[in-house]
């Protein structure tokens, strides 16, 4: 537990064996439960998993966002907190981010990577799209966000019953913002991070995953799919 709270890691994983190992044995000792979401792994993902403590839940459907629509509702936690298994988001900034939330009455906290501390841990076009993307954001829904494409949030368990998304791939990260930005009396804060370089072989397509990423932002600020989300209410806050 960490200031009386009781808090879940969640962790989406394809093929993630080696990264895995690296991100469990670093989860600090305050947290209570960790979920992974065995994403149709070949390798010994979930085994790993499992022998470090975790608890796996699979989840057949390949897809960045199918995970989390498994994963998240399965969290126990009074706060959930999200991170990717190959070794990229610092678990050891949880705490500090919970105390980002708890002292200004936040209740979903995006974690920050840019500006990037370590140049290195992320290669220049990828850089150049998570630009690309979040000025796109910025432009489209009116919020000012450091980092629209962040994977690593940490928020209070009960925003579950206000956002609803559905996107399968990548664009999860975007949508579960939008859906924070725009439900009523949710609060959104930004929390920067370090960010570092992966462990293990890449599963991102850089411009494939880019473009449907982008044509996701514009597809619904235009209303051409539907919206579970409520009007914008509330202050974006960025530390």
């Amino acid at each position: 537990m960490y200031r009386g709270l009781r808090i879940s890691v969640v962790i989406p994983c394809f093929n993630e064996e080696h990264g895995l190992r690296h991100v469990l044995e670093g989860i600090p000792a305050y947290v209570d439960e960790v979920v992974v979401v065995d994403n149709n792994s070949t390798d010994d993902t979930a085994r790993v998993a499992q022998e470090l403590g975790a608890r796996v839940i699979f989840e057949a459907r390949k897809g960045y966002g199918h995970a989390y629509q498994a994963g998240l509702p399965a969290a126990t936690g009074d706060i959930i907190a999200t991170v990717d298994g190959d070794g990229t988001y610092p678990s050891t900034s949880i705490a500090a981010i919970i105390d980002d939330m708890l002292d200004h009455g936040l209740d979903f906290v995006s974690a920050s990577r840019f500006p990037l501390r370590d140049a290195r841990a992320m290669r220049g076009r990828n850089v150049l799209g998570n630009k690309i993307l979040t000025y796109t954001f910025r432009a489209l829904y009116l919020r000012w966000v450091a980092d629209s494409q962040s994977g690593m949030w940490v928020f209070r368990r009960s925003c579950l019953a206000q956002i609803h998304p559905t996107q399968p791939g990548m664009a999860f990260s975007e949508e579960i913002k939008i859906e924070v930005l725009q439900a009523h009396g949710l609060r959104f804060g930004e929390h920067h991070i370090d960010y570092y370089e992966r462990i293990g072989e890449t599963k991102l397509y850089t411009w494939r995953d880019g473009f449907v990423n982008l044509g996701y932002l514009f597809r619904r600020r235009l209303g051409r799919m539907p919206a579970t989300a409520r009007p914008p209410v509330g202050d974006t806050v960025t530390r």
